[in-house]
């Protein structure tokens, strides 16, 4: 049976995020991204041009599933310091949710591929920071933070939490869930 037009894509795509979530952590290769499919590694490439392609798939997927949430946040939220907190929980739940996709995340399944990828995943830890910093300064038009408050440091902190949450559910074989202390930790990072 033929397979619409996008839906092979979409396919390859899910089966990489897929094998991205073994705690073994093992490269995937095309040879057994095919296997697994069924196909050959030429129906791979009618597909994608390169491996590093399928990548930027995967990096376009996360991108609009992370920034549709953080944009309802924004526009549902009033309260800049309350924008923050939903931002970052929603970070950590997606990795949770999304265990092979937050390789891609942290660097771990781009190790060997095309340092591109590894630039896109960086440009995506800088547009939530600029985001994370944005709310900081509405927090700050509100009272909630001090006018003189240093905006751009806060915002790395809290980035730097989100990663090293991630890069922590990822070395620990994905059992050192990225929401632990969350609650007690949360007063902590909004200080």
């Amino acid at each position: 049976m033929a397979t619409k037009p996008g839906e092979r894509k979409l396919q390859i795509l899910q089966t990489i995020a897929e094998m991205l979530e073994q705690p073994s952590g093992e490269k995937v290769t095309t040879a057994a991204l095919a296997a697994k499919l069924d196909v050959s590694e030429a129906a791979l490439y009618r597909h994608f041009a390169s491996k590093a392609q399928m990548y930027e798939g995967i990096i376009e997927f996360i991108e609009t599933s992370l920034f549709s949430v953080i944009n309802q946040i924004a526009e549902g939220e009033a309260a800049g310091l309350k924008q923050v907190e939903l931002i970052v929980g929603s970070l950590l739940r997606f990795a949770q949710k999304n265990r092979g996709l937050t390789r891609v995340l942290v660097g771990d399944a781009l190790v060997h591929e095309n340092p591109r990828l590894q630039v896109r995943i960086n440009q995506l830890l800088g547009r939530i920071e600029t985001t994370l910093k944005q709310c900081l300064k509405v927090a700050a038009t509100q009272g909630a933070l001090p006018a003189e408050h240093d905006f751009a440091a806060h915002a790395d902190l809290l980035t730097s939490y989100v990663a090293g949450r991630w890069l922590r559910f990822v070395k620990s074989g994905f059992k050192d869930d990225p929401l632990a202390s969350w609650s007690a930790q949360w007063p902590l990072l909004a200080a």
